[in-house]
């Protein structure tokens, strides 16, 4: 039988609150906000935000995302992993998500200069802007012309083979 410390209890307690928080991103830090936790913008319909990453060797914008509104942009820099033809020792992971969404892994992949050599610029397009429309709730083109047939409002022809109540 195995007796455990109040040591070994704190420290399974710290290992399981780190392993659930090196996934959860907040526009606020979350719990315990520390540096290369991530980035996360929201964009709304009032405030439709715009994120452009440049290198500031070279004043070239390596990356940029117009936000559509309702979404977030989450992403977090790796730094020292980085690898390809040019001597950038970063790696950027990033994703798009719904807005507020907490949780999730960071799929897509870029390689970025330097925390010295990079900045952030975030840029507010005109508002209002609407909301992507949801697809799910799209009315089929079947039935968007609801003007003819017996069922609307205007009537029409009726069947002529129905039986007389």
């Amino acid at each position: 039988m195995k007796i455990r410390t109040p040591i070994s209890n704190c420290f399974a307690a710290l290992t399981m609150t780190t392993a659930l928080l090196a996934g959860c991103y907040t526009t606020d830090g979350g719990i315990l906000p520390t540096t290369g936790r991530g980035y996360v913008f929201i964009s709304t319909p009032t405030r439709p935000v715009t994120v452009t990453i440049v290198d500031t060797r070279t004043q070239e914008k390596f990356f940029k995302m117009d936000i559509p509104a309702g979404k977030q942009l989450t992403f977090k820099f790796i730094e020292g992993s980085g690898s390809g033809s040019r001597a950038e020792p970063t790696k950027m992971l990033w994703e798009m998500w719904e807005a507020k969404t907490e949780f999730g892994s960071l799929d897509n992949q870029l390689i970025c200069p330097p925390a010295s050599c990079r900045r952030i610029d975030v840029t507010y397009r005109p508002a209002p802007e609407d909301m992507p429309e949801d697809p799910t709730l799209m009315i089929p083109p079947d039935f968007q012309d609801q003007n003819t047939g017996s069922n609307s409002p205007n009537g029409g022809p009726q069947p002529t083979n129905r039986a007389k109540d």
